[in-house]
């Protein structure tokens, strides 16, 4: 595989699918351009197993992308939070000295 092509795996931080090193994420392009095999003589459609087996290596990475998603918008509220207080904080404080003049 490309450098380019590969992606850094995902521990198990903050609720994400542990992956092993060897593991790299699944590009946009590789799934519109994966093909399966045709099942053997005799017989009409994809080997199931080959499609199993990218359907849960696709839902695995979906299940990183949502954790991850989850992660950023649990920070994203904290930080909105955060500045709330902040701004309270400051109007409090400009609010008494300009009542103590």
């Amino acid at each position: 595989m490309n450098t380019h092509n590969q992606r850094p795996t995902i521990s198990a931080v903050g609720g994400a699918t542990y992956r092993s090193a060897a593991y790299t994420s699944l590009l946009p392009w590789q799934v519109r351009e994966r093909r399966f095999a045709p099942v053997g003589f005799g017989r009409r459609g994809l080997n199931p197993d080959d499609v199993y087996a990218f359907l849960d290596r696709v839902a695995v990475d979906m299940a990183a992308v949502y954790a991850a998603l989850a992660e950023s918008r649990r920070e994203t509220a904290r930080i909105k939070a955060g500045l709330r207080r902040w701004q309270t904080d400051q109007a409090r404080a400009r609010s008494e000295q300009g009542q103590g003049r």
